[in-house]
């Protein structure tokens, strides 16, 4: 499991804590494969505005085809590996297969919800850095904060749904046992983990 102290977290509004080298050539290339990227996608744009389908088609399935090559492209010119994957309540599945941890203070501060998609950038040096890519519809929901006698783990009861929650996102709002709990789950369900957004009461 990697030490907390290797991640870097970057939630949506805090795009400059990653950290890429700003070399002439290395910044040459990132245009070059932005303007690219813009071009491609502009093109698709076109060809379904003009009723074109079967172009277009075509043109994304080109585009995925040569994902691989532009993320490739950008690993050797910043040194860094980059994965994404979904995230499980309390981890990134990669689209590799593997499993990485994501630090529970970034998904409880950034209300990760089961199923968002997530991109790691592993840089040089070893530190991970998570950005939030393409989250799921979220529903809020209501419930009672209990400790699993079995487990000793918090749950949320949401009137007959139960959800895990992450011990930190308690640990943060200082819940307790009993407390109202919000919490965001995914809108279409089928969920086992739910995201702390607030506690509504926390008697003394």
């Amino acid at each position: 499991m990697p030490n907390d102290e290797l991640f870097h977290t970057e939630p949506e509004a805090e795009a400059h804590a990653i950290r890429i080298e700003h070399g002439g050539a290395r910044n040459q290339l990132a245009v070059q494969m932005l303007k690219k990227m813009r071009d491609s996608i502009t093109h698709v744009i076109a060809l379904l505005e003009s009723g074109d389908t079967a172009r277009a088609a075509r043109q994304l399935v080109d585009l995925v085809a040569h994902d691989k090559d532009r993320r490739s492209s950008f690993e050797t010119a910043t040194g860094s590996r980059v994965v994404e994957g979904v995230f499980d309540g309390q981890a990134m599945v990669g689209a590799d297969g593997a499993r990485y941890d994501v630090p529970h203070n970034y998904a409880s501060k950034s209300r990760l919800v089961e199923g968002d998609m997530l991109k790691l950038t592993i840089q040089p040096e070893g530190v991970y850095v998570y950005k939030q890519i393409g989250p799921v519809e979220r529903a809020r929901m209501i419930g009672k904060l209990h400790l699993d006698s079995a487990t000793q783990e918090h749950v949320v009861h949401c009137g007959d749904q139960l959800y895990k929650v992450l011990a930190a996102s308690i640990t943060y709002h200082k819940g307790i046992p009993g407390d109202e709990v919000v919490v965001l789950v995914p809108r279409d369900g089928g969920s086992r983990w739910a995201a702390v957004e607030s506690i509504v009461s926390n008697p003394a």
